[in-house]
Formats: C-alpha cells, sequence, structure tokens
C-alpha cells in the first residue's frame, strides 16, 4: 500500500461531481481528537500577539477551540452567518478548476483528514488542522472573504489566458503567507504560517528573510519554496488594499509580467519597498535540510 495514501484514511473515499466527500465526523477517533486539541493549544498559544486580531477574532465568533475536530457542517452554519462562505470537506488536494469553482461560489474545500503523530510538526499536504485553524478564521472577514471570492473567479479566468502561475504566486504570497501590518507591528494572516509554531516565529522574528511592500506584478514575478520556510514574505497594508488589487483588470498586468524574467525567492528588486532586508543565514546554514525546523 502507498504510505502517503495509508495516512490519508479519505483516499478512495465516494465523492461527488465537485470531489466533496462526507466528512464521517462521528468516525474520528479519540487519538484523532486529541491531536487536534494538542495541536490546537500550541498553535492558539504560538499565535496570540502574532496573528493578525483579525483572525483571532474570528476563532472567538466561530467558536474554535480544543474540544476534538470540528464538525464541517456545524462550523459552515455558523460562518455562513458571517460572510456566507461554507468549508467542504474533501479527501485531497483538487484539481484547479474545482478549487476556483468552489472559491467563486463561496466554499471552502478543506481537507478532512488529520495529521499523523508522528507528522504532528510539520505535514507538506494539507490537513485538517491546517486548513480549518489556518484558513478558515479568516473567512469570517467580510473584506479577506470577497477577496477569497474574487480570487476564485480570477483563478478561472487565469487559466483560460494560461497564466495561472503567476496567479498561482498571488495566493502563496498572500493567503497562504502573507504578513500584515497592523498597529502594533506586522501581523501573520497566511494560513501556512498560521498553522505552522516554528514558521510563526521565523515570519517575524527571525533575521534571515527579507520583508518587502506588497506590490502585485512584483509578486507574480517571484518564486517561491514548497519544502522550508520562506526567503521573502510580502506586506499587505491592509484587507482592504488587498481586496482593491484583486478587482483590478488582471489582463493588463499579466500583459505586463509576460516574457518577464522572474525573481528568485531570496532576491531583493529594484524598487522594492524593503521593510527588512533577510540576511538569509537560516537558509545558508541549510534550513530544514539541516533539521532546523
Amino acid at each position: 500500500m502507498d504510505t502517503a495514501f495509508a495516512k490519508n484514511r479519505y483516499h478512495g473515499a465516494p465523492r461527488a461531481d465537485d470531489y466533496t466527500i462526507d466528512q464521517a465526523w462521528e468516525t474520528y477517533s479519540p487519538a484523532e481528537h486529541d491531536r487536534w486539541d494538542r495541536l490546537f493549544r500550541r498553535q492558539k498559544e504560538i499565535a496570540t500577539g502574532r496573528a493578525s486580531k483579525v483572525a483571532l477574532d474570528a476563532m472567538h465568533k466561530l467558536e474554535l477551540s480544543p474540544s476534538g475536530i470540528p464538525h464541517m457542517g456545524r462550523l459552515s452554519d455558523k460562518l455562513e452567518k458571517i460572510t456566507g462562505w461554507r468549508v467542504v470537506p474533501v479527501a485531497e488536494l483538487v484539481p484547479d478548476e474545482v478549487f476556483f469553482d468552489h472559491l467563486a461560489n463561496r466554499r471552502f474545500p478543506a481537507g478532512a483528514f488529520i495529521r499523523p503523530e508522528e507528522e504532528f510538526d510539520y505535514l507538506q499536504e494539507p490537513d485538517i488542522f491546517h486548513d480549518i485553524f489556518g484558513h478558515v478564521p479568516m473567512l469570517a472577514d467580510p473584506v479577506f472573504a470577497d477577496f477569497m471570492e474574487a480570487y476564485g473567479k480570477g483563478g478561472q479566468r487565469a487559466m483560460r489566458l494560461g497564466q495561472l502561475h503567476n496567479l498561482a504566486r498571488l495566493y502563496w504570497y498572500t493567503v497562504e503567507f502573507g504578513l500584515i501590518q497592523e498597529e502594533d507591528g506586522l501581523r501573520i494572516y497566511g494560513a501556512g504560517i498560521l498553522s505552522s509554531p516554528h514558521e510563526t516565529v521565523f515570519a517575524l522574528e527571525d533575521a534571515s528573510p527579507n520583508r518587502i511592500g506588497f506590490d502585485l506584478q512584483r509578486l507574480m514575478r517571484t518564486k517561491y519554496i514548497i519544502d522550508d520556510f520562506q526567503q521573502t514574505y510580502f506586506v499587505i497594508p491592509s484587507f482592504e488594499a488587498l481586496l482593491e488589487t484583486c478587482y483590478k483588470d488582471f489582463g493588463d498586468v499579466y500583459a505586463e509580467v509576460k516574457g518577464q524574467p522572474d525573481y528568485e525567492a531570496n532576491e531583493l528588486a529594484p524598487g522594492d519597498d524593503v521593510i527588512t532586508r533577510g540576511t538569509l543565514k537560516y537558509f545558508r546554514d541549510g534550513g530544514r535540510k539541516a533539521g532546523k525546523a
């Protein structure tokens, strides 16, 4: 048996045309519920004072807590009353066209499986903790909720134009690994950071990464890494500014970046609004490959 599939008991589960499955909440084991509780307690403590106030307030509104794995249907009923979004269970990552259709219709596809104990600290594929602790609270903010819907509709267009690789970078550097400037300083709103205890600290406090002001064209030309901390984080001034960006005609943006060379993930570019110039020490010392994460 493929060990990757063995870790995810939803592989092979019956799925609808939109790739959604039955969460079968009643089948989670006591050990799995306990794993959620321990993940939640640890990450909530680390995120307090580092996460965006929007995310922390939303966790309270949605009553997310260390009381067992959330039931997505009941969680959706709360979220829908706030912003019209629902959380739908899936077995694993879904095809791009399916993902964008869900977002465009205010549905967030969340992995139903929870990571195994041996991957408690880190796993590459998104599980229910990453998706619900990291992504769902932001969907309770009306402005960010509108941005996510707009992104879904933009994804459908990007596929038609052959520019999906550029748009994917917007998602990566905002929804997954975005920072925001709040009154009390830089804070985290990206789910990839929010659900990681090590990157939560690294993204804000380590001297290694670059932190630069958000610029759409610059971001769309920037590569990223998927198996370690980010070498550059983009900082938005507000969620309203992020939403306004998504309401622009991306056709013009794609035309301007098409054919332009990419920037490496660790590279600073002329004209960057440099908030923090990174030392890159963590990465030069080997990063995760050296057992530092």
